[in-house]
């Protein structure tokens, strides 16, 4: 039985987590895997209970962390080279930048037959400075080089990756999308609803709309803020705002909130514009309380939270960033405008906010979309089909 050392950042609540853990499980038993995970940020909620309620078992690295840290990194090295050692794996595949870089290197130096890697976003712009991005430009195509094959999980993250970052030749990339168990989403809808809006005080007649994620800077949420004072001047309807999610700028999101006269119900105001929720674990639970789902990031992977919002049901209003084209259906699930154009995405909210109709008919077409593409099953059928390839190549 052929050997998969997996390795990933961190265990953290979102799609790089669910995927890793589904490979981890559902390959069995023609492949045994060990997964291996780094340490989440102290803002970032768990997601030690996917791999808890898959039986997975992870072995912890103390010293990889997201951050960057020179004497924890090679710590973290060290000890990917030992866990190599023990486990003699036919393959590594690594996912994410943190757990990329230091597995490959070691999976490199260790002579590892196979390696694989998967981007899962990449930190190519609206993360760091040119020269930074640079330095982690060359380093990928390095390792790129370096590697058996390297996994795009959308088309256009696959143009990005060949065409616009020159990481690697066409042929050393393999587009897999993610997979995720969506059956959740599509269930006990109501009742979800009604759950959701009580706890947090939502009326009848309130048209709730949720961005979730971290309160990081590539997710611009001050973006968002923007465009929902926007909304509020420009409807007669009660909106509110739910914030789902946590992070560095937790305190600066609600700062530019009272720069912005809107009120989160953390304050003493009678009226709240801004519901903040803080992480949520069982985002199924929120999502058909919402009326709208919106995303302001100015760089994305596969948006794990469009793909859920569709698979329970809720339109959608993006920026036009990364893979997002990818995951929704335009102008019939979502409403798209450019990363910097808040006019055009406060319009694309006030459209939907008007027509209760229109919220209606792209939340019906939600889970056509979704359903397929994105299970966990083809997830593991597409990845088998690749391993057994790679391994027929080395004859393993």
């Amino acid at each position: 039985m052929p050997k998969v050392l997996r390795i990933i950042n961190r265990l953290n609540l979102g799609g790089p987590t669910y995927n890793a853990a589904y490979l981890s499980k559902y390959m069995a038993p023609e492949f045994e895997t060990l997964l291996v995970a780094g340490m989440k940020d102290e803002s970032e909620a768990s997601s030690e209970f996917i791999t808890e309620k898959l039986g997975l078992k992870p072995i912890y690295i103390k010293d990889m962390h997201r951050s960057l840290n020179p004497i924890r990194d090679r710590k973290a090295y060290k000890e990917l080279v030992k866990i190599i050692r023990d486990f003699k794996p036919d393959i590594v595949h690594t996912h994410a930048a943190k757990s990329g870089a230091l597995g490959r290197l070691a999976a490199i130096n260790e002579g590892v037959p196979i390696i694989v890697h998967t981007f899962h976003g990449h930190v190519f712009h609206s993360y760091f400075n040119p020269l930074k991005t640079k330095i982690f430009l060359n380093i990928e195509r390095y390792l790129s080089k370096k590697s058996s094959k390297t996994i795009a999980i959308s088309n256009k993250q696959f143009e990005e990756l060949c065409n616009d970052f020159e990481i690697d030749k066409p042929e050393k990339f393999e587009i897999v999308p993610l997979g995720f168990d969506l059956k959740r989403f599509y269930s006990d809808k109501e009742e979800k609803r009604l759950n959701f809006r009580e706890k947090y005080k939502l009326g009848e007649e309130d048209i709730a709309i949720g961005i979730i994620g971290r309160l990081v800077p590539v997710k611009n949420h001050s973006f968002f803020l923007q465009a929902f004072k926007l909304l509020k001047e420009k409807t007669n309807k009660n909106v509110k705002a739910i914030i789902i999610g946590d992070g560095e700028l937790k305190e600066e999101i609600f700062a530019e909130a009272a720069a912005l006269n809107l009120n989160i119900n953390n304050t003493n105001s009678e009226i709240t514009d801004i519901i903040f929720t803080s992480w949520i674990k069982d985002i199924d639970a929120a999502l058909p309380g919402l009326d709208i789902v919106a995303l302001t990031s100015l760089n994305e992977g596969t948006p794990v939270s469009l793909i859920e919002a569709q698979a329970a049901g809720v339109p959608i209003v993006s920026t036009k960033v990364g893979g997002i084209e990818d995951v929704v259906n335009e102008n019939k699930t979502a409403l798209l405008s450019e990363k910097d154009d808040v006019d055009t995405f406060t319009n694309h909210l006030l459209s939907l906010v008007e027509s209760k109709e229109k919220r209606i008919s792209f939340a019906e077409k939600g889970l056509n979309v979704v359903s397929e593409k994105f299970d966990y099953m083809r997830l593991v059928r597409d990845m088998k089909k690749l391993y057994r390839k790679l391994l027929k190549e080395k004859a393993i």
